[in-house]
C-alpha cells in the first residue's frame, strides 16, 4: 500500500519559515505529479502547489506565489514545500497528494487529479 507521510510542520510566527516534507512509507509506485493542498478550519480544501515529474514544471496558486517553493529530491523519494514569509492566513493542515504515472495528464490543481494521500501536518502561525 501506498502510504504518504508529511512532516516539517509545527507553530511559527508570522514572517518566519518552514519546510515541509511528504514521503512514500510503503509500496513505490510511478509518479506522474505530486501536489499540496492545505485545508483551514471551516474551509475547504485548497490547491497550493504541484510538480509534474516529467519535466519538473510547477504551479502554485496565487496567495502563495514568490514565498512557496516546491522541490523533489528523487534519491530520497521525497518533495519538499518550502514555506517562507509566513502570514497568519497560511495557517491550516497541510496534505501531500500523488498521482500515478498510469493516469498521464491531468489537471494538477483539482483535489481529483490525485490517487493517494497524506494524513496532514499541521501548520500554524501567529501574529
Amino acid at each position: 500500500q501506498v502510504q504518504l507521510v508529511e512532516s516539517g510542520g509545527g507553530f511559527v510566527q508570522a514572517g518566519g519559515s518552514l519546510r515541509l516534507s511528504c514521503a512514500n512509507s510503503g509500496r513505490t509506485f510511478s509518479t506522474n505529479a505530486m501536489g499540496w493542498f492545505r485545508q483551514a478550519p471551516g474551509k475547504e480544501r485548497e490547491f497550493v502547489a504541484a510538480i509534474r515529474w516529467a519535466n519538473s514544471a510547477t504551479w502554485y496558486t496565487d496567495s502563495v506565489k514568490g514565498r512557496f517553493t516546491m522541490s523533489r529530491n528523487n534519491v530520497m523519494n521525497t518533495v519538499y514545500l518550502q514555506m517562507n514569509s509566513l502570514k497568519p492566513e497560511d495557517t491550516a493542515i497541510y496534505y501531500c497528494a500523488a498521482r500515478t504515472g498510469s493516469r498521464g495528464a491531468g489537471i494538477l490543481t483539482m483535489r481529483a487529479a490525485y490517487d493517494y494521500w497524506g494524513q496532514g501536518t499541521q501548520v500554524t502561525v501567529s501574529s
